[in-house]
C-alpha cells in the first residue's frame, strides 16, 4: 500500500476508503450528551453517517432501526462530529471546504461555515463552543466559533495538516502535519501557535490522554507512533509498532491505548504511564478501525480484509468472536447503552449492526451474545459514523 500523497482525500491509508474519522475516533467516539447514562432506553437516538460519493448524510433512527431521512450536504462528506453541549452535529465537506451544520431536534441543516481548502475532520471543544478545523491544502487550521457560525481565527500551521485536536481541558490543539512530518500546537485563549515539534513519518491520528498530559500521534510512514509532553512541549518517545499505523483507540481510564497496524495485520498495545509498547497481538486482515467498551473489557476491531469485526477480551488479548459486517468494513459507533455496534461497510454502502447483548426472549437465546442484527443502507463509500441520544428525564438523573 501506497503512503498518502498531497492527492489523497484522507489522512489515512485505506486505499478503499475516502476517510477514516477518527472520527475520531475518535476516541472519537460519538454517543455524546450531557446527560449520565444509564440502563435505561433512550427517548431518542439518531446515528448520522457522511457518505462521500453521494454527498449526503444517511440519518437512521436506532430505536426503529431504519433510515429515516438523506440530508444532502457538501462535496465529499468525510468527518462527522456531536456537539457534546447543543443538538448540532457537524459534518465537514473535503471538496467543498466546508462545514453543514445539522440539527439533530429536526434533522435539517441549519447552516453551511466555509473554511479553506481539503478539510477532513472537526474538533469540537469540551464545552461546545469551538470548532478546529484542519484545512490540508492551505496548511492552516480554522477556528470556529459554533454558536455564531463565524470564523475566528485562521492559524498557519504545517505542511498538509491532517487532523487537530482539541486537548479534553479545551487548552491545547495537536495538529499532525503530514506533509512536513511534525506537529502543531496551538494555544486556544490566544489562538496562536505554541510550539512545533518535529516527529516521525507521515503523522495522522492524534489521541490525547483524559488529563490533557499527553499525545500520541500514529505515523502511517515509518510504523510508529510518537508520545509528546503537552506541558513541556517534548518528544517523549518514538515507539515502534506495526506497518502502517492507521488508527488508535485509547481505553476510558487511558492506561492503554490500541494501535491499528493496517498492512502488519495486528493491533499494537500501548502502556501510556511508560510510553512503552507492551504487545502486540494478531488482529484479522487489514485492521482499519478500533473502539473499547466503556468498562475496559472489550475491544472491537474493523478488520476491512476480513469483512469482520473482531471482538477481543481486552485482559486475554484473545479473540472471542469474528463477526461478519458488509463488505470492507471500517468506521464504528457504539450506542449510547453500547448493546449495538454501528459498522460501515465502505464498499457495500450500508451500516452492520451487531448485537452486543443477549436479549432475554425466546427468539435470541439461543443465540450467540455478539451477531449480525440487521443491515441498513447509508449511501455510496460511508465515511464516518456519529451518534446522538436524546434521554428521557428520568434516565438523565
Amino acid at each position: 500500500m501506497n503512503h498518502l500523497n498531497s492527492s489523497d482525500r484522507i489522512p489515512r491509508v485505506p486505499s478503499v476508503l475516502r476517510v477514516t474519522p477518527l472520527i475520531f475516533v475518535f476516541a472519537v467516539l460519538l454517543a455524546l450528551t450531557g446527560c449520565k447514562q444509564t440502563a435505561a432506553t433512550p427517548s431518542r437516538e439518531f446515528a448520522y453517517i457522511s457518505n462521500g460519493k453521494s454527498d449526503t448524510v444517511t440519518v437512521i433512527d436506532l430505536n426503529e432501526l431504519k433510515r429515516v431521512k438523506t440530508l444532502n450536504v457538501g462535496k465529499n462528506p468525510t468527518g462527522i462530529t456531536v456537539n457534546p453541549s447543543s443538538t448540532e452535529i457537524y459534518v465537514v465537506n473535503t471538496d467543498s471546504g466546508s462545514v453543514s451544520v445539522v440539527d439533530a431536534n429536526r434533522n435539517e441543516i441549519l447552516a453551511t461555515i466555509p473554511v479553506h481548502r481539503t478539510p477532513f475532520f472537526i474538533s469540537v471543544s469540551p464545552d461546545g463552543r469551538r470548532g478546529y478545523v484542519a484545512n490540508s491544502d492551505s496548511n492552516d487550521v480554522t477556528v470556529l466559533d459554533l454558536q455564531t457560525r463565524q470564523l475566528l481565527a485562521t492559524i498557519p500551521v504545517g505542511q498538509q495538516p491532517g487532523v487537530a485536536r482539541v486537548s479534553p481541558d479545551g487548552k491545547i490543539v495537536v495538529v499532525s502535519n503530514r506533509g512536513s512530518n511534525d506537529l502543531s500546537l496551538i494555544d486556544t485563549a490566544r489562538n496562536t501557535l505554541r510550539a512545533t515539534i518535529p516527529a516521525c513519518v507521515n503523522p495522522e491520528e492524534v489521541v490525547i490522554l483524559p488529563d490533557s498530559s499527553k499525545a500520541f500521534i500514529a505515523c502511517t510512514g515509518s510504523a510508529q507512533v510518537a508520545a509528546v509532553d503537552l506541558k513541556s512541549a517534548k518528544m517523549l518517545a518514538i515507539l515502534k509498532v506495526g506497518d502502517t499505523p492507521v488508527s488508535m483507540a485509547l481505553k476510558p481510564d487511558g492506561g492503554e491505548l490500541f494501535v491499528c497496524n493496517f498492512d502488519s495485520h495486528s493491533i499494537s498495545a500501548i502502556n501510556t504511564t511508560a510510553n512503552e509498547v507492551s504487545e502486540t497481538f494478531i488482529a484479522g486482515n487489514n485492521p482499519a478501525r478500533a473502539l473499547i467498551s466503556g468498562d475496559n473489557g472489550f475491544l472491537y476491531v474493523s478488520n476491512l480484509g476480513s469483512n469482520n469485526v473482531g471482538v477481543f477480551d481486552i485482559s486475554t488479548r484473545k479473540m472471542v468472536m469474528a463477526v461478519p459486517a458488509g463488505s470492507a468494513p471500517d468506521s464504528l459507533a457504539l450506542t449510547a447503552n453500547e448493546n449495538m455496534l454501528l459498522v460501515a461497510g465502505s464498499r457495500s454502502g450500508d451500516i452492520a449492526v451487531l448485537r452486543l447483548d443477549k436479549r432475554i426472549d425466546k427468539k435470541q437465546r439461543d443465540k450467540p451474545p455478539y451477531r449480525l442484527f440487521t443491515t441498513i443502507p447509508s449511501g455510496m463509500q460511508p465515511n464516518a459514523i456519529a451518534v446522538k441520544t436524546f434521554w428521557s428525564e428520568a434516565a438523565s438523573k
